[in-house]
């Protein structure tokens, strides 16, 4: 399918416990968030994931069709839907206890805009070896990878940073939050982490800062990165915000995807894509959930 957008990784329950003791069930997951933040965008996405044949994988599976989101795979390989749960504090942050399991059925398409992965999807197994034989499969195409790390479930060990270490080498962007190099290279400072990224074979790589901004980097120059601050919001909790600013950049640079790539942008549009995708980050953070800006929301990056 020409134009589309495939993201891969997790769908899950977010069991959202506020800051008053409230609680509440919604769909989450990086890849399921990624790919409703993009659907709502406008943009044709299919995602390959999995979740349980249960009353959550019922949850996730109409949310997804409420969003736009087409399946592209069988979801029914794991005999459970995952579940976080997400405690959140007086400042928005939220800490996350998990119950993951993920696995990957067959995936036919093979003509994508972008494959998008997030997360779980090449660190954990069995499905991790299954996301990466997809990768090599579909080369051609623009892949990007957004870390967000989980050190509940997987570690930070030296398996997990090698296994996210491969999936890196084969990303045209990689996003990362300060936090997610902070964990998974604990001994390196954050541009040292950044550069080792970058000489694996990473093409550029995004780093996110929470309230001080994010960053744009593809060399060792000054000049090869470009910075913008984050958007003043009243923060009612941060749940999908780094999945919904994976999917602004994309949205912003999507006529650059594909077999045109992303090495020719120049810095005043990798700014404007950072500008776009903090935009649609503001207001994720903006509600309760994980629930991304509809296109009406958000100014059209042009």
């Amino acid at each position: 399918m020409d134009g589309v957008a495939l993201v891969v990784g997790e769908a899950l329950i977010d069991v959202v416990v506020a800051a008053d003791g409230s609680v509440v069930e919604r769909p989450g997951g990086s890849a399921a968030n990624a790919a409703v933040a993009l659907s709502r965008l406008m943009r044709p996405v299919l995602l390959a994931t999995s979740y349980g044949p249960d009353e959550h994988g019922r949850l996730l599976s109409e949310h997804l069709v409420e969003s736009g989101v087409v399946l592209a795979t069988e979801p029914h390989v794991v005999g459970r839907t995952s579940v976080a749960r997400a405690r959140v504090g007086a400042d928005g942050g939220a800490t996350y206890d998990f119950d993951v399991v993920w696995a990957l059925g067959p995936v036919t398409v093979d003509d994508v805009q972008v494959m998008h992965v997030s997360s779980l999807a090449p660190v954990l197994e069995p499905g991790a070896a299954q996301v990466l034989a997809l990768v090599d499969r579909l080369a051609t195409t623009t892949v990007t990878y957004d870390l967000n790390v989980r050190p509940a479930i997987t570690g930070t060990g030296p398996d997990v940073r090698a296994r996210v270490e491969r999936m890196a080498a084969r990303a045209d962007l990689v996003k990362a939050s300060d936090e997610d190099l902070a964990a998974l290279w604990p001994e390196a400072t954050e541009d040292t982490a950044v550069q080792g990224l970058l000489e694996l074979g990473a093409g550029s790589v995004v780093v996110t800062r929470g309230a001080t901004g994010a960053e744009w980097i593809w060399g060792r120059r000054r000049s090869d990165r470009v910075a913008v601050a984050a958007p003043a919001v009243d923060v009612i909790d941060t749940i999908g915000a780094g999945d919904t600013f994976g999917a602004g950049l994309l949205d912003a640079v999507w006529e650059h995807l594909g077999s045109r790539r992303l090495a020719g942008l120049d810095p005043e549009a990798r700014g404007a894509a950072l500008t776009h995708a903090a935009a649609c980050a503001a207001v994720t953070v903006s509600r309760v959930g994980a629930d991304p800006p509809w296109r009406r929301e958000v100014q059209t990056p042009t």
